[in-house]
């Protein structure tokens, strides 16, 4: 069995009190889920909110259902039952193209960046606004405005084949072209060398403080909880 816990806070999080209501910005109840010709659960009952703008982190040992978990956040997995209730919304709600609009307002960052080594740093990023329809010159700014923010000023024409610090700040980049509110990591710094990691969680921590946006992150290393200076910690375990 898999069960999800928060030391000394389990009861306050499945009874919120008023005033901590309307700062709810994800709420999961009861979450479970199984794979198809699995025997045991990937994930059994998880109970969990997390607060607007805060730093939210989930840690545990790898196959304890971490990755599960935060897919389940942007239904890339789809729960066996209960609910994932986002800004108000049920996720199980939404029909396939509400749920794509849906995505494109929530970040996501991978734990292997997810890049196209045959195209450019901008063009990486660009990406997900060309698909989305937006015109050249709105993107041209918002790619401009990104690679400011990440410290990529200098590698625009650069290509994503090498060097891991610019591809995890590519990556983060992308995540943040449809301005979300919320920011899912995957592991976000777990193939980096520990200087590069300190750079990248400096860097999330900016995000987080200047654009106000709720971060949900997933790792396995207490040192990643502790550097990050995450509002609370989950843990996420086998019994």
């Amino acid at each position: 069995m898999v069960s999800l816990t928060i030391p000394g806070e389990r009861d306050a999080l499945l009874t919120p009190t008023v005033d901590a209501a309307g700062k709810v910005h994800v709420q999961i109840h009861a979450l479970s889920k199984r794979y198809a010709g699995q025997a045991q659960e990937a994930l059994k009952e998880i109970d969990l909110q997390v607060k607007r703008g805060e730093i939210f982190g989930i840690i545990g040992r790898s196959g304890a259902g971490k990755s599960t978990l935060i897919r389940c956040l942007n239904r890339l997995e789809k729960p066996t039952q209960g609910t994932v209730v986002i800004d108000g919304i049920d996720l199980s709600s939404l029909t396939d193209r509400e749920l794509v609009a849906w995505r494109r307002r929530t970040g996501m960052i991978f734990q292997h960046f997810n890049l196209l080594s045959a195209k450019t740093v901008r063009e990486n990023i660009e990406l997900p606004l060309k698909v989305a329809g937006v015109p050249a010159q709105q993107r041209r700014q918002k790619v401009d405005e990104l690679l400011a923010l990440v410290g990529l000023e200098d590698a625009p024409k650069r290509m994503c084949t090498t060097f891991w610090r610019t591809k995890q700040r590519v990556g983060i980049a992308r995540a943040l072209v449809h301005d979300p509110e919320l920011l899912l990591c995957d592991e976000a710094t777990s193939a980096l060398d520990p200087e590069t990691t300190r750079s990248i969680l400096a860097l999330l921590k900016k995000i987080n403080q200047q654009r106000h946006i709720t971060i949900v992150l997933i790792t396995h290393e207490m040192d990643v909880v502790h550097d990050l200076s995450v509002t609370q910690v989950a843990v996420i375990d086998q019994r």
